[in-house]
């Protein structure tokens, strides 16, 4: 009998951390929840870790992988929590935080304050050290002021220092020498240079990558380092790896060294799953749709796998490496709903949090949420919920929510039904709109999308806005409430590349042609990147290599991304690069502009690892048995709804709404007019009856 093998998932959340185990040799999937520990992530990871390794008779040493999503240092970022952090920035360059790209937080409101900038003026430090545009040194480091810029740091008694000279994108070798002198003068202090952690133009943003990795790192350092400690307590000896923003792993020890790659690693692991499960049932074009307690969070897939920005923020500050493009688009279960001094019915942004929660949950809240509207509707029971280990009072919720139709001007006997309705419609429209945006921004149509919906409120929610949105398809995972875990342990290893190289390229170009140049670059980021995938630990098999470039038509102030297909590398030439961008230029703006040359901004690559696949488990045929029925409020009055059970659905079981269907970790409610269908592995499709 072959020795087990396992791998286990972990999404640290902030009430509960989530667990999935997989069993190789079975290719079965076990499911845990363990109450987080906000002031210790890693005692819930071992308390976690430790109860399946007991419940599934389980030895330490069959454990061969872990992989661990995180938002430690996120929270950090927003809460503003991290190191005590100096900047030092080349002469003249004292207020580039302060400054950042001088546009106000809010068009329509110039009282709102502008964010706090991450390094305060009097931790900000100037040398005169400096490099010319071409890379070359125009002022070398001088030792005197190494001398003075080190005493007056450790006088400030920093824990971190980043690093950010002007040009450095071209060449960091003066940021490294400058890094090199503080290491040696400075121990225990980190020092982090821009030119080697994203070694892209725009001071700005460069030095906000530098400035958040350090400000992270020694909080994340000091985690990592608990949590090695933990599982070597109880004998696991698994690699672990911890998700990252762009979708993929990374091995513990590149974790330590860029924990900025961390940062958005929790939405993304979401998503990855969903396309996994898309692929098995051939459906490419996604909306993944994660609801949890305080917002909503959807993704766009149009071709199966995650789709990535340079555009995003992380809390007040603006984040320029790529990510799994992940956006908030409405309201949580525990978002609160009130009426405004207009009158008007609002949901959010304000939530109930965890504690005291909705206040269904009997724990002290009074303001109604999106989850008191589940109850009082019928939609959740209040005596199953987390499989009855928690009673729901629908009497406070009624109350609660009778006070919003007092103040919406509503009557009658059945007004807190109506109110939590209206609730329900508003949460919807709002975040069908938001969907609706982002399809036209794409020129795509809803219609040819599938909602794949997981966390907690997601699948109760799912139908109620694909009905809003217009989208034909809705998709439920057989774990909605742990499939973040999931994606941890699908994920293969991944990091990306850049070069900032401006050259001309293609026939407009003439003799100004560098595409030399840009084969160099790209052959130079291969050479990092086979080196560092050859450093991540056996797990990691074959990889490939990833290439694209950010272009612009010669003038232009903004580049276009043109990703290169690994089938068109061999032999790939300017000519080619440039009709891609022509291509894809018209496609957004309708016209192409032969006559101007094509200018590129950066070379990107990113090299995937790939990670052995983890099979998704199949699930057995069979028809499921009506549990009951029970009375729900929809559409202005009283329908009845066939209640099921998830564990009881097996392939191939057919549920026509209304219906509910209820398992441990959430609630699918399927409206009227709607079916849904379990497929082989296991996953819900709610479609519209008569496109069905």
């Amino acid at each position: 009998m072959p020795e087990a093998r396992y791998r286990i998932g972990i999404d640290v959340g902030g009430t509960f951390t989530d667990f999935v185990l997989a069993d190789l040799n079975s290719a079965t999937l076990r499911f845990h929840k363990e109450p987080s520990v906000p002031k210790d992530p890693s005692a819930s990871v071992e308390a976690g870790i430790a109860a399946m390794l007991s419940r599934h008779a389980m030895q330490p040493r069959e454990v061969e992988l872990i992989v661990h999503g995180t938002t430690i240092g996120l929270n950090a970022i927003i809460q503003r929590r991290g190191a005590r952090m100096a900047m030092v920035v080349s002469k003249g360059n004292r207020d580039l935080l302060e400054l950042a790209r001088l546009r106000l937080p809010s068009s329509y409101d110039f009282t709102e304050p502008r964010e706090v900038p991450l390094v305060p003026r009097d931790l900000m430090f100037e040398v005169s050290a400096r490099m010319r545009s071409n890379g070359s040194i125009l002022v070398p480091l001088d030792p005197t002021e190494i001398e003075a810029l080190a005493e007056r740091l450790r006088a400030e008694k920093v824990e971190a220092v980043a690093i950010l000279l002007l040009n450095s994108y071209r060449d960091a070798s003066l940021e490294v020498e400058l890094g090199t002198a503080l290491r040696a003068r400075l121990p225990g202090v980190l020092v982090s240079e821009s030119g080697l952690i994203w070694p892209e133009v725009r001071e700005y943003e460069r030095g906000l990558v530098a400035g958040l990795n350090a400000y992270i790192h020694p909080l994340m350092t000091s985690y990592f380092t608990k949590l090695k400690n933990r599982l070597d307590g109880l004998g696991v000896t698994a690699p672990v790896y911890i998700t990252a923003n762009n979708g993929g792993s990374l091995s513990l020890e590149t974790a330590r060294a860029r924990p900025i790659d961390t940062v958005l690693s929790g939405p993304a692991s979401g998503v990855v799953a969903s396309t996994r499960l898309g692929q098995a049932n051939s459906q490419t074009k996604l909306i993944t749709f994660d609801m949890g307690g305080t917002s909503a969070d959807i993704s766009v897939c149009q071709s199966g796998e995650p789709e990535f920005t340079t555009a995003t923020f992380v809390g007040d500050f603006p984040l320029i490496m790529p990510v799994v493009n992940v956006g908030a688009i409405g309201a949580g279960g525990g978002s609160i709903v009130w009426v405004d001094k207009q009158g008007l019915l609002k949901i959010g942004p304000l939530s109930a949090g965890a504690d005291p929660g909705p206040v269904c949950y009997g724990r002290g809240g009074t303001e109604a949420t999106i989850t008191d509207c589940y109850v009082i509707l019928g939609i959740l029971d209040p005596t199953t919920f987390l499989g009855g280990r928690m009673q729901l009072d629908t009497a406070a919720a009624t109350r609660a929510l009778d006070g919003i139709a007092e103040r919406l001007g509503l009557s009658g006997a059945n007004r807190a039904m109506a109110a939590a309705e209206a609730a329900l419609r508003v949460a919807s429209a709002k975040m069908g709109t938001e969907i609706t945006k982002l399809l036209a921004t794409a020129g795509v149509d809803p219609r040819e999308f599938a909602l794949v919906a997981y966390g907690g409120a997601g699948p109760t929610q799912a139908n109620l806005l694909a009905a809003e949105a217009g989208l034909t398809s809705v998709i439920v995972p057989p774990a909605p409430g742990t499939f973040c875990a999931l994606g941890a342990i699908l994920a293969d290893v991944r990091r990306d590349y850049i070069r900032t190289i401006r050259r001309l390229i293609g026939p407009a170009a003439g003799s100004d042609d560098g595409w030399a140049d840009i084969v160099a670059a790209i052959e130079g980021l291969e050479k990092e990147a086979r080196a560092w995938v050859a450093r991540e630990g056996e797990i990691v098999g074959e990889h490939e290599m990833l290439v694209s470039f950010s272009l612009r038509y010669q003038g232009q102030a903004y580049e276009l991304a043109v990703h290169i297909a690994p089938s068109l590398r061999d032999g790939l030439s300017a000519k080619h690069v440039c009709d891609l961008f022509h291509a894809e230029h018209e496609r957004l703006y309708g016209f192409r502009d032969l006559a101007v040359p094509v200018e590129t901004a950066t070379a990107r690559l990113g090299v995937v690892g790939k990670v052995p696949p983890v099979e998704l488990p199949q699930a057995a045929p069979g028809q499921p048995l009506r549990q009951h029925s029970r009375p729900l409020w929809h559409g202005g009055h009283q329908i009845s709804a066939a209640v099921f059970q998830r564990t009881e659905l097996g392939a191939g079981a057919l549920i026509r709404g209304p219906a509910i269907v209820e398992q441990l970790d959430t609630t699918t409610f399927i409206l009227p007019g709607w079916q849904a269908r379990a497929d082989r592995l296991g996953a819900l499709h709610l479609t519209r009856e008569a496109a069905a």
